[in-house]
């Protein structure tokens, strides 16, 4: 079941009551929905997430419901925590789950989960696609998350990915510039083995840009998709196979050069 519920307050109301009446669900399931972040509210101009059911909420509040039982019952693997530098923490993300929510809700994102496990205000630095894996990096004020996503921005961040991908290739430093959705984007790909048997090959993708679905759709374009690419290659019985396994940078906060590498017991691209 997938639903929307629109409505605009006429008299002062609790959050719940207002979208019971206004829908068919039960007042247990807009409890939980909105408990994972799928309900919203108009405050001061802003939209924001409302989770507190019992809210006393004032007339001519907007509030929207974005209900789907499938994103709801969705239970992802945790994520595990690496570091906690204070101001930013290092993460584990599996495969499966959203860096950020969405309007659906967020109890499926590391941003959420990493809010309640450490109970300290959480903010984006990066992306990684959610059906990849590997290491994230959360802010915890706004300071260190502007300086941390300009280390990003700015290209200053050494980022390297494994991936196994079909086909048996052979690359050293190869360079690929192919644009993305229209702007520069830069990868180099090595190979580091290959299988004749199963047809595949295990690369390193090492990437001075940023772009949406960039190392899929540039070794995709190799003729080399990963493996389990839904949509630059073909299903597989397998994640997609793709891991960031490896970060270094000048942290702007501690002023030394820091590096970040996935432990072996959640490395499962590990380098034969």
């Amino acid at each position: 079941m997938r639903t929307t519920i629109d409505i605009t307050l006429q008299e002062p109301r609790k959050a719940v009551d207002a979208l019971s009446e206004a829908s068919e669900l039960s007042r247990q399931k807009i409890k939980d929905a909105m408990t994972k972040g799928a309900c919203w509210w108009t405050h001061k101009g802003k939209q924001l997430r409302l989770r507190r059911a019992t809210k006393e909420l004032r007339a001519g509040v907007r509030l929207q419901l974005y209900y789907d039982e499938k994103v709801l019952a969705r239970k992802p693997e945790d994520p595990v925590l690496l570091e906690d530098n204070g101001r930013y923490t290092v993460w584990f993300k599996p495969h499966g789950m959203l860096a950020q929510g969405s309007q659906w809700g967020d109890h499926c994102s590391l941003l959420r989960m990493a809010e309640i496990r450490l109970d300290r205000p959480c903010h984006l630095i990066h992306r990684l696609d959610a059906d990849a894996a590997g290491l994230m990096l959360i802010a915890h004020d706004p300071k260190a998350a502007g300086a941390l996503s300009q280390c990003f921005a700015a290209r200053t961040m050494t980022k390297h990915y494994r991936a196994r991908v079909t086909g048996v290739i052979n690359a050293q430093d190869q360079l690929v510039n192919a644009p993305v959705e229209g702007k520069p984007a830069t990868s180099r790909v090595t190979t580091l083995s290959a299988s004749e048997t199963d047809q595949t090959s295990l690369v390193q993708v090492s990437i001075e840009t940023g772009r949406k679905h960039q190392i899929r759709r540039h070794l995709a374009g190799l003729g080399h998709p990963i493996v389990g690419d839904r949509l630059y290659g073909r299903p597989a019985p397998v994640p997609l196979q793709l891991l960031a396994f490896y970060l270094e940078f000048d942290c702007p906060l501690s002023k030394q050069r820091v590096t970040f590498r996935l432990p072996d017991q959640l490395d499962s691209l590990k380098q034969p």
